[in-house]
């Protein structure tokens, strides 16, 4: 199978495990990669040994790239994305797909218009702990599934990332930051959601970063900081969520998942693989269940390689732009419902992306 040539647009704090990409995935190939900053663009292919450094301009005319990875902060995902769509490349994007429902909705249906595909992150729901989850609430291990709650819970990025700002300004927090790992994980598991209602609230009006090489600088923070939110999903489950910057410690679990014969606790969705553990009501106790599945590790670029091989073959790729963009619609409803202090019926809907093969070698997709 011919390999699919990306190009990187955004050289940042994440794009230091996508640069490795394709040589952890067989059908793809990085050949450039461009930032605003030059020097940062520079050091990546430099890292890389065989892309070249260039700019965003270069990138979206060059006729053998077929992908633009966008990188760059959210609030410039919508100006990127439609940029590579209007130029004839397929986009496949950092979440999230858009900082407001407008931006996402129109990034799906240019894509859609111009016959090319949309991808978003998260794609560790490809990865091997959450698919095992899939598998087992698929062959019924905990019965019937009727609920679940979603814990991501920390101080804010301000202590480790070197440009943390972003995390607080339109487009950031920790709902539209964090928040898409966990609703891709649950819709995932769970199906698409019908309704949403929540509540936020902004903690710390300004923060100070302690990391470098900004640190003393102040941030005047423009988003909630702490979400909770409730999803009613079609399929008649309901589910629970809270996002916050704004907690110095916790001892809850990440996603538990509720059954009418057990409960299912999920690893990280912020990692590709984890202990996956069971409870059932047969056994009266929890016990680990094996992880099957090769993608364990730090494999961002799982989603982008699955999109590159549906390109080849035709086929529907699973981190797609429909589910990214119920996702935003997800994010946005619990925002609406906080200022309506109401319920908000979704407009969006989604499949269920296929389950990944679970026999794959490492760097196999198909």
């Amino acid at each position: 199978m011919d390999k699919v040539k990306v190009g990187i647009i955004g050289c940042g704090n994440i794009s230091a495990v996508y640069i490795t990409a394709d040589k952890r995935f067989e059908i793809l190939e990085i050949v450039a990669v461009s930032d605003i900053i030059p020097e940062r663009s520079a050091k990546r292919a430099a890292e890389h040994g065989r892309a070249r450094a260039v700019t965003n301009e270069e990138i979206l005319a060059d006729p053998e790239i077929e992908i633009v990875l966008d990188l760059t902060p959210p609030y410039v995902h919508h100006e990127i994305n439609m940029a590579a769509l209007e130029a004839g490349k397929n986009a496949y994007t950092e979440k999230p797909l858009g900082v407001d429902r407008e931006e996402g909705l129109a990034q799906v249906r240019l894509a859609a218009e111009k016959g090319l595909r949309l991808g978003a992150a998260p794609d560790t729901v490809l990865g091997a702990g959450i698919q095992t989850c899939r598998r087992l609430i698929d062959e019924g291990a905990i019965g019937t599934p009727i609920g679940a709650n979603a814990w991501m819970m920390n101080h804010g990025s301000e202590n480790w990332h070197p440009d943390p700002e972003f995390f607080y300004k339109r487009g950031g927090g920790p709902l539209l930051d964090m928040g898409p790992y966990y609703l891709t994980t649950l819709v995932t598991l769970f199906g698409p959601v019908k309704r949403v209602t929540g509540s936020s609230t902004i903690s710390f009006p300004e923060r100070v970063i302690t990391s470098e090489p900004k640190r003393g600088q102040r941030v005047a923070v423009e988003c909630p900081t702490h979400v909770n939110g409730v999803l009613e999903f079609a399929s008649g489950a309901i589910g629970n969520v809270v996002m916050s910057f704004d907690t110095w410690a916790t001892e809850v679990p990440w996603i538990e998942i509720y059954g009418t014969e057990g409960t299912l606790s999920v690893p990280d969705p912020n990692g590709f693989g984890g202990t996956v553990r069971l409870f059932t009501a047969d056994s009266g106790e929890w016990r680990e269940a094996p992880v099957s599945g090769c993608y364990t590790g730090n494999d961002r670029g799982l989603g982008l390689a699955d999109m590159a091989s549906a390109i080849r073959s035709g086929r529907p790729h699973r981190a797609n732009g429909q589910l990214a963009f119920h996702v935003l619609d997800i994010m946005m409803g619990i925002y609406d419902a906080w200022e309506a202090r109401s319920f908000v019926t979704l407009e969006s809907t989604c499949e269920r992306p296929k389950p990944m093969p679970a026999d794959l070698k490492p760097g196999q997709i198909d």
